[in-house]
């Protein structure tokens, strides 16, 4: 089980801006601190944390951070429309296009997605997979 994600980024209230504008519509809180910004999802009394937690960090080195070729953090939402709004609240909030969202013909035929960059250049994926919403064929 992955436990946390970290990307790292040179400008954290630009980084806010971007992860706030979907992340808390996914149920994920945030806690700022000096190390930087922290998302995770409500712990309900009496129940263990739910994993993955979302990191988003000024480098350790403190060299520039920079994104990974080929690394993506993907995210559930709830429905094609969710994926639709987030990718657009993303994009006001200085994310950049990747995929607009939509059904690709690699994938399942309910898998709806969509890709962004973060202001920092990582990626990052939106997408819905439930079977009763209407599927890539029909």
């Amino acid at each position: 089980m992955i436990a946390y994600v970290t990307v790292g980024a040179d400008d954290i209230p630009r980084a806010k801006q971007f992860y706030t504008a979907f992340l808390p519509a996914l149920g994920y809180g945030l806690e700022e601190g000096a190390e930087g910004l922290s998302f995770a999802l409500p712990v309900p009394p009496g129940q263990s944390p739910v994993s993955p937690d979302f990191y988003v960090k000024p480098t350790f080195d403190g060299r520039p951070a920079s994104a990974g070729n080929g690394a993506m953090v993907a995210f559930e939402a709830r429905n094609q429309k969710q994926v639709r709004d987030l990718h657009a609240a993303a994009l006001d909030a200085g994310g950049s296009d990747e995929g607009q969202p939509g059904f690709r013909a690699a994938y399942s035929a309910h898998f709806y997605v969509s890709y962004l960059r973060d202001p920092q250049g990582n990626k990052i994926a939106l997408f819905s997979s439930d079977p009763n919403e209407p599927g890539r064929d029909g």
